[in-house]
C-alpha cells in the first residue's frame, strides 16, 4: 500500500519547497490540488493535475480506494493545521500519509507581528461562518484568523464593530511568504468594506470599547447574552451544570429541551473540539437556540426540532446529556440512559414537584447523586435591600457503570 504524499505549498511557490516535498511531487503519477496551488508547480512536473471537485468529499473517497497509485496531495502552508492533511489522516488514518509540512500562515504572521505564537488563538473562518471568532474576543487577545473570499478581511471586520470591538488593531497579511506579499494595518472600523487579496489572513489584537460586556469561555455568562423568552438555565446554575457535564475533547452533547441553547453553547465555548447537538420541541425556540449560537460564536451548533424521546433517534451517541425540560415525559429519562455508554454523564435540572420526583426516583433507581441549588440576589426592597430568592432547583447528576 502506497502512502498518499501530502505536500504544504506557500506563496512562494516551488521556490519554498525543500528537497523531499519536491521529490514527492516529481515522482507522483497523480498531483491533486486547488487550481492556484496546481499552478505553482514547475513546468518540469510531469504528472497529471487534477483540481479538487466542490463538494472534495466523492475524490477522498476515490482516494481512500486508490492503494498502489502514486498519488500527491497539494495543501496551503501546513497540512496537519488547518487543512486537507487532517481530513485525510481523519478519513484514511495517519498510516496512509507522508507529509511534508510548510511553514502555515499562522506561523508567517506571528512572526511578521512579532507575536509569540504560543500565546496567540488561530481561528479558521474558511468554509464556516465568519462569527466563529466570536468566541475567542477579548480585550488584549490576540488572534489570527483564516478567511477566504477577497471579502473574507470585511466580514470579520463588520462583526467585530459589531461585538463592540472595532477598535481593535486589525492586520491583514496577503500573500505571505510570497513575491507579493502586503500588509496593511488598521483597525476594523477604518478597513471598512474593503477587499483584500483572495489569499489572506487577518490578525487581531483586541481592543474593547468602553460598555462592551465580557464573554469569558468560562461557564455562566450574563443571561442578557442570550436572546429568547427567558427561558433559559440562569447564570449561577449554568455554571454548576457546565461543571457537572464536564466538557472533554471530541466529546458529544445532547441538549435536551434546550429552550435558548444556553448549555450547549456554553459546553461548545467550553471546549472548541466538542460537538453539541440542541434538542428543542418548539419551533420558535430552536430558531433563537440557533440564533444564540451565532452571536455567541458557535455557529457549529446542530439544532434539531422534535419531542424527546422521539427526536433522539438516529442521532450520534453521546458522552453526555443534559436534560432541562421534558423531565415527566413518559419514557424520556429511560431513553437518555439508555443512549449512553459506560462513562457517560447525565445531568437533569428540575425546578417543579413532579420533575424532582422524577429525579428522585432516578437516583435511587440507577444511582448518582441530587444536590439542591438555591440563590438569592440582593435587591432593593424600598429604602433598604433583601434577598429575593430565585426559584430552587434540583440537580441529579451520575455516571453511567
Amino acid at each position: 500500500m502506497r502512502p498518499i504524499a501530502v505536500v504544504g505549498i506557500g506563496a512562494d511557490g516551488w521556490a519554498g519547497l525543500g528537497e523531499h516535498a519536491r521529490d514527492a511531487i516529481l515522482g507522483a503519477e497523480e498531483v491533486i490540488g486547488s487550481e492556484r496551488q496546481l499552478a505553482l508547480l514547475a513546468s518540469d512536473v510531469t504528472a497529471n493535475t487534477r483540481a479538487w471537485p466542490s463538494p472534495m468529499q466523492p475524490l477522498i473517497d476515490e482516494l481512500a480506494q486508490r492503494t498502489d497509485a502514486r498519488l500527491c496531495v497539494l495543501a496551503s502552508g501546513d497540512p496537519m493545521l488547518h487543512g486537507i492533511g487532517a481530513t485525510l489522516a481523519r478519513r484514511l488514518g495517519a498510516e496512509r500519509l507522508d507529509v511534508h509540512p510548510h511553514p502555515s500562515a499562522f506561523a508567517l504572521a506571528c512572526a511578521r507581528l512579532g507575536w509569540p505564537a504560543a500565546e496567540v488563538r488561530l481561528v479558521s473562518a474558511v468554509a464556516r461562518p465568519p462569527e466563529t471568532v466570536v468566541r475567542e474576543l477579548a480585550p488584549g487577545r490576540r488572534i489570527v484568523a483564516y478567511v477566504t473570499g477577497e471579502n473574507g478581511a470585511a466580514r470579520i471586520a463588520r462583526i467585530l464593530i459589531a461585538r463592540g470591538y472595532g477598535a481593535s488593531r486589525f492586520v491583514v497579511l496577503e500573500q505571505l511568504g510570497g513575491p507579493a506579499e502586503r500588509i496593511v494595518e488598521l483597525t476594523p472600523a477604518t478597513w471598512g468594506s474593503r477587499w483584500a487579496d483572495p489569499l489572506h489572513a487577518v490578525a487581531i489584537e483586541c481592543r474593547a470599547v468602553p460598555g462592551t460586556p465580557l464573554l469569558p469561555r468560562v461557564p455562566g455568562l450574563l443571561d442578557d447574552a442570550y436572546g429568547g423568552d427567558g427561558q433559559l438555565t440562569k447564570r449561577h446554575v449554568r455554571a454548576m451544570t457546565l461543571a457537572a457535564l464536564a466538557p472533554g475533547p471530541g466529546q458529544c452533547l445532547w441538549d435536551v429541551g434546550a429552550a435558548s441553547g444556553s448549555i450547549a453553547i456554553e459546553w461548545l465555548r467550553a471546549e472548541p473540539t466538542a460537538q453539541a447537538i440542541a434538542i428543542e420541541e418548539r419551533r420558535d425556540r430552536a430558531q433563537q437556540a440557533q440564533r444564540n449560537a451565532l452571536t455567541l460564536g458557535v455557529p457549529e451548533l446542530e439544532v434539531r426540532v422534535g419531542r424527546a424521546p422521539g427526536a433522539l433517534d438516529g442521532l450520534p451517541s453521546p458522552d453526555a446529556i443534559f436534560i432541562g425540560g421534558g423531565l415527566t415525559t413518559d419514557g424520556l429519562l429511560a431513553a437518555c440512559w439508555k443512549a449512553l455508554d459506560a462513562g457517560g454523564r447525565i445531568v437533569a435540572n428540575a425546578v417543579t414537584l413532579e420533575g424532582e420526583q422524577a429525579l428522585v426516583q432516578a437516583r435511587a433507581t440507577r444511582g448518582g447523586q441530587l444536590v439542591r441549588i438555591e440563590i438569592s440576589h440582593a435587591e432593593p426592597l424600598g429604602a433598604f435591600t433583601s434577598w429575593r430568592a430565585q426559584m430552587p432547583v434540583v440537580q441529579w447528576t451520575a455516571i453511567k457503570p
